[in-house]
């Protein structure tokens, strides 16, 4: 099958902590048509890249380009029509008068404020790696229609994050993941807790002795010694990101069929609360910012630790804990622990409210 992969150009041009920027509202049958990007466009017979982006630079703001850099390569793949190769520039050197555009709107726009445009979301990610990162670089990027569906940074898939607002509102920001934990955007996650009804067994220390209280306990995950934040922490039975494109709920059920091979439908799932968190710390000699909003969920299941399916890249090994003890040591500061204490007191809360069972019977 034969394929016929565009080349084109794209430049930023900048000065005094601005972009360049070009609103594309003028030109009929315009992919971009109501997005914020920077000067660029297709190769023509003969040109190599620095040919394309010197020619649309002149036409596209009648400056001429006397300093600029090749950044980066964008790979775009929408589904279901050809690709696109994209040679990346900046440049911060250029003379003569700024002129008008056909194609659009010109504006030099504070590069903090660019993210407030409307921008393709594959477009954030690559002015977030203009913005902090010197190296060359390749960035594939996957469009379903509008939608960003995937990306890989130098060959390694990225993990996606909609920032959102104190609401729970998503902005309609993408960012990856890493730079998400270093500059603290609020993002969100969901959190599962697994509990049951049960006879319980104490806790000193780390040794189990019999007791014949009953009560609520909790499965508790030991984090992996790989992971980025955390490591062999004591962490709630299940949680992860909820990753650009999916809701809290769903990305519960993929994380718990993900780190305990625990499938459900999320029906099951009930709703406990949110909470907001933030956090500053320092892992493997890199900050780490946390500042997530959590949409809290208990799923009543007694579920043997035998039975699960740890995922090993994530989770160490899981153990039931009283619900009372375990918030007792939160609330002592025991460091093996990485547990919000308010979370575990909503959650005691919840769980107190429902139905105490019958000996032998299970919670409903």
């Amino acid at each position: 099958m034969k394929h016929t992969h565009t080349i084109t150009t794209l430049c930023y041009l900048e000065q005094n902590g601005e972009y360049l920027m070009l609103h594309r509202n003028r030109k009929k049958q315009d992919v971009n048509e109501g997005k914020w990007i920077g000067l660029g466009g297709h190769l023509e017979p003969g040109e190599s890249p620095e040919d394309c982006v010197l020619r649309e630079v002149s036409e596209e703001c009648g400056l001429t380009l006397t300093s600029w850099r090749l950044r980066g390569i964008v790979s775009f793949l929408p589904e279901g029509s050809d690709g696109e190769y994209m040679f990346l520039y900046t440049a911060d050197g250029f003379e003569g008068q700024l002129s008008g555009c056909t194609e659009g709107e010109l504006a030099w726009v504070k590069k903090e404020r660019v993210y407030e445009l409307p921008l393709w979301q594959g477009d954030q990610l690559f002015l977030d790696l203009l913005r902090t990162r010197e190296e060359f670089f390749s960035l594939k990027l996957m469009y379903q229609g509008d939608a960003l569906t995937g990306a890989a940074l130098d060959g390694r898939e990225l993990e996606l994050f909609e920032l959102v607002d104190e609401n729970g509102l998503p902005t309609g920001r993408i960012k990856e993941r890493g730079l998400v934990h270093r500059e603290g955007d609020l993002h969100r996650t969901a959190h599962v807790w697994l509990a049951r009804w049960s006879g319980l067994t104490r806790w000193s220390g780390l040794t189990r002795r019999s007791g014949d209280a009953c009560g609520w306990e909790v499965l508790l995950q030991k984090r992996s010694a790989g992971k980025d934040s955390f490591p062999g922490c004591w962490d709630i039975s299940s949680a992860g990101h909820v990753t650009a494109g999916q809701d809290c709920a769903e990305s519960a059920v993929r994380e718990l069929k993900e780190e305990l091979g625990v499938e459900i439908c999320r029906g099951e799932l009930c709703e406990v609360g949110v909470h907001l968190s933030c956090a500053e710390s320092e892992f493997h000699g890199s900050p780490f910012r946390n500042h997530e909003l959590a949409r809290i969920y208990v799923l009543i299941r007694d579920l043997e630790p035998s039975s699960l399916t740890l995922q090993a890249s994530e989770v160490e090994c899981v153990r039931w804990q009283p619900l009372d003890e375990c918030l007792a040591r939160v609330r002592e500061g025991d460091r093996s622990f990485c547990i919000w204490e308010e979370e575990l007191a909503m959650l005691k809360k919840a769980l107190d409210a429902r139905a105490v069972p019958e000996a032998g019977s299970e919670a409903t």
